[in-house]
This record gives structure tokens, sequence and C-alpha cells, in this order.
């Protein structure tokens, strides 16, 4: 079943929160707005790993876009009336932060970072359990989130794995 998109919501361009939960654009591209989104996270990411502090920039970004995206998506769902649209990627992104902790951690090359892309969004497409249970079970904007956030830890923890026992 497709979900229903957020073109037909007529305030959107106004909102601040539609803005944020689409990755600021990201999630208007076609096709796989999800992959588009976990790309931007990527990126993002990226550049937050040289950091002495990467594992904190990467954890506490992810708690911060949780929270606010939470209240963000609360508000879409109200005035839109459309759960989990296609073209909100926010989650992706933080999702995607979470794949990549392991990277801050341990030794990484272009592989492991593909690698975090990969398995993260292997796992937020075919949703395995529990992360199909938790975007099935759960609502509003922070149903809309923790799929992606588990599907992100359970990334972090297989990509752990491979570059322990690999590297």
């Amino acid at each position: 079943m497709s979900k229903q998109s957020l073109a037909r919501w007529e305030n959107r361009h106004k909102s601040l929160a539609y803005w944020w939960a689409i990755g600021f654009g990201a999630g208007l591209l076609r096709p796989a707005p999800g992959t588009w989104g976990s790309l931007l996270g990527l990126g993002v990411g990226y550049f937050m790993l040289p950091s002495p502090w990467a594992i904190w920039l990467l954890v506490a970004g992810a708690l911060l876009v949780t929270v606010i995206s939470v209240a963000a998506i609360g508000n879409i769902e109200r005035a839109a009336g459309i759960h989990d649209a296609p073209e909100i990627v926010i989650d992706e992104i933080a999702g995607q932060w979470v794949a990549m902790v392991p990277l801050a951690l341990l030794p990484y090359g272009w592989f492991e970072l593909s690698l975090s892309f990969l398995l993260f969004r292997i796992f937020d497409i075919v949703k395995p359990w529990p992360i199909g249970l938790l975007d099935k079970k759960v609502n509003g904007g922070f149903g809309v989130m923790i799929d992606d956030l588990v599907a992100g830890t359970i990334s972090a923890i297989l990509l752990s794995g491979i570059i322990l026992f690999t590297g």
C-alpha cells in the first residue's frame, strides 16, 4: 500500500515543521525520497566523523532531531491528516546517524561508510521484526521516528560486528 503524499496540504510551504520534516527539500526528490534523506544524513554525518566528539555529535544530534521531529511531525499530521507521508525524511536522517555511530569509534573508510548506508536502507525498507511492528503499531510523530531509530541501531550493531571481525 502506498503512503499518502502531503502534496494536497495547502499550507505546507508556509510551515517550518514541513520544511524540517522533509529535510529542507530532500524528501521532495524522486524516486525513493527515503534514500535521498538517508544520503543527506550520511553526508552531514560524514562531516561530523572527523571531530573528536563525533560519537556525541551523532548521538546527541539524533536525539535532538528526534525530539524536534516528534513535535513537528505531530503538527503536520494534525494539520494535513496524513500519517508518515513519503516526503517526511527527517526520520531517515536521524536513523542514518545512529547507524554511523560505530564509525566514530572504530577504524573506517569508504567501504564501512557505504556499508552503514546500505545496512540502514535495507532495514528501513524491509522492516524485519521489531522494526515492522513498531512501524505498524506506534502512531504520531514518535511512530514515524522510532522504526528508523531501531533500524539505525540494528545497523550499527551489525556494522560494529563486521568491522571488528573482518578488519
